[in-house]
């Protein structure tokens, strides 16, 4: 028997379920520009991924790097989100929540950007 799929999905599934609490935490403590150590551990993972002999390790750490790349995604996302209400903020970050929705609330002034104010009111 292969067992290597079940492994290879068990992982990702993992990666996946570590990836999300992560970004959230992130964008709490340090905002959206925190999105750089995404990116570094994306490559890294990347990186390691081709040099890596076993067919399995490779594509884990390629799964890693990827959820890493899509973290980016969504730590920008998660912002919205606060935004809206649908997460915390943080109370040290307030200030910078209160200029992020003055400038959503002038959005009408950048109609290239009228899609972010769509989502903020939803």
């Amino acid at each position: 028997m292969n067992y290597n799929g079940i492994i290879l999905g068990a992982a990702v599934f993992l990666i996946i379920g570590i990836c999300h609490p992560i970004v959230i935490k992130m964008e709490y403590h340090w905002g959206k520009q925190s999105w750089w150590v995404l990116a570094v551990a994306g490559v890294l993972f990347g990186a390691a991924s081709l040099f890596v002999t076993n067919i399995l390790g490779a594509s884990i750490l390629g799964a890693a790097a990827f959820s890493c790349f899509w973290g980016i995604h969504e730590i920008l996302s998660q912002e919205m989100r606060v935004l809206r209400g649908w997460f915390p903020e943080n109370p040290k970050r307030a200030e910078y929540y209160a200029r992020r929705r003055k400038a959503l609330g002038d959005i009408e002034k950048y109609p290239s950007h009228k899609h972010l104010k769509e989502k903020l009111e939803s």
